[in-house]
């Protein structure tokens, strides 16, 4: 009996625990390619993607900041011994517009689709696994 309640012991302090938490949806990179610096208008951005995350002043002119994120957690636990590891990635978008609301340029970076689960000693940069889902996202099949 007490090899039994050992066995039993040991099973119950052991836990794998997996976690996720995303904010926002991912931004859309073609439609953020049909935005033309010089054409499109605040409002037309606004109708696209919804309100902005933040809205900045400068002087007479204004940026605006969409954003989403994306958290794969992994937690191992055993009995004398715990590893845990959090890949968080983000998609930012910053818009600038002039003094009429009209689109001058833009900067996006996409990342969201890269978020993995992995244990501390697996390396969550992988150009390999990268490309991978940079291609998923895109649309593009791999063979």
């Amino acid at each position: 009996m007490p090899r039994f309640a050992l066995l039993l012991l040991c099973c119950l302090l052991t836990a794998c625990v997996f976690g996720r938490q995303d904010t926002n949806d991912p931004l859309d990179a073609v439609t953020i390619r049909g935005f033309v610096p010089g054409t499109t208008t605040a409002r037309e951005v606004v109708e696209r993607l919804g309100a902005p995350s933040d809205v900045v002043q400068l002087a007479r002119r204004t940026a605006y900041r969409y954003d989403a994120a994306s958290t794969k957690s992994t937690f191992l636990a055993l009995i004398v011994v715990n590893f845990g590891n959090q890949d968080t990635r983000s998609d930012r978008l910053w818009l600038f517009f002039d003094e009429k609301d009209v689109l001058t340029h833009y900067g996006a970076s996409f990342g969201t689709h890269r978020t993995q689960y992995a244990l501390p000693w697996e390396d969550v940069h992988e150009t390999a696994d990268n490309e991978v889902r940079d291609a998923a996202r895109a649309g593009v099949q791999q063979r």
